[in-house]
């Protein structure tokens, strides 16, 4: 009889092994799932940067920034599970193990960095206004101040408008910019405000060519990093070489060019990373 325990007990630790050795890159738990995939928080309404196509395909900036990041770690386009990370959620989605980093406009600032860690940056952008196309009375952050915005529940540039470039100004806050851009057309809001390249994104679609003009007025500097859970010192190592081969490889100015060429965007020069 204790023979035939010992045996089920070698049979039963042998299947664990073969197990937890099929898993291979398994990080459940911590952005993994099993099978070798990996879960990236990315934005599904961001067009130019972050989209989820009507196909169920993804395409944009940091689309293309994640799949390359997530190649020099080991894993193929087809490992990668796209999780949608909007702006009020990404600190949670990595605190809580939902993803193993966050590729999502997300501006690295003091704030955050206390509550993740970043690699990068891998972009520069700036706050900007939408307006609708041919408005000329908004030439200056001080002229929303009687004015309706929008912005995003969570972003960097609701919290800059609130705070400090138009605190007097008619605050909309929603769950995406899409929803900021349905009211901008439909004149229930006067200007959206958010990053350049994402304004640029959005104005370069077909159905909204040619509605809508930038201001130009550059309202702050956001350096777009890579969130990832605080203390992954070896991650964020992993990661920041793999945006240093990308930009060496002639890679990132490629996917720039591909993604907000038809927006006649001027970006900033690759930042510098660390």
């Amino acid at each position: 009889m204790k023979l035939h325990q010992a045996s089920t007990a070698a049979a039963a630790l042998l299947v664990l092994s073969l197990t937890a050795t099929a898993c291979g890159k398994s990080d459940s738990g911590d952005g993994g799932d099993k099978g070798g995939k990996i879960n990236i928080g990315v934005k599904f309404d961001q067009p130019g940067l972050g989209l989820k196509t009507p196909d169920g395909s993804f395409a944009g900036f940091d689309i293309d920034v994640a799949t390359y990041v997530a190649k020099e770690l080991g894993y193929d386009a087809k490992d990668i599970n796209w999780k949608e990370a909007p702006s009020a959620e990404r600190e949670n989605l990595i605190s809580n193990g939902d993803v193993k980093f966050v590729v999502a406009s997300y501006s690295i600032t003091d704030e955050r960095k206390q509550k993740v860690d970043f690699a990068g940056p891998y972009f520069l952008a700036h706050q900007d206004l939408l307006v609708r196309a041919g408005d000329k009375s908004i030439t200056k952050p001080e002229d929303l101040n009687s004015k309706k915005l929008c912005s995003v529940t969570g972003s960097t540039s609701a919290q800059n408008m609130k705070t400090e470039l138009a605190p007097k100004a008619d605050l909309l806050q929603y769950g995406g910019y899409s929803e900021c851009l349905t009211g901008l057309e439909n004149k229930a809001v006067d200007a959206l405000t958010t990053d350049d390249s994402i304004l640029a994104g959005y104005a370069a679609q077909k159905e909204h060519q040619g509605k809508f003009q930038l201001t130009g007025l550059k309202l702050s500097d956001e350096n777009y990093g890579i969130g990832l859970k605080k203390g992954d010192a070896d991650l964020q190592k992993k990661i920041n070489d793999a945006l240093t081969k990308m930009e060496s490889d002639g890679s990132w100015e490629k996917a720039v060019t591909a993604n907000f060429g038809s927006a006649n965007y001027k970006n900033e020069p690759a930042p510098k990373i660390g």
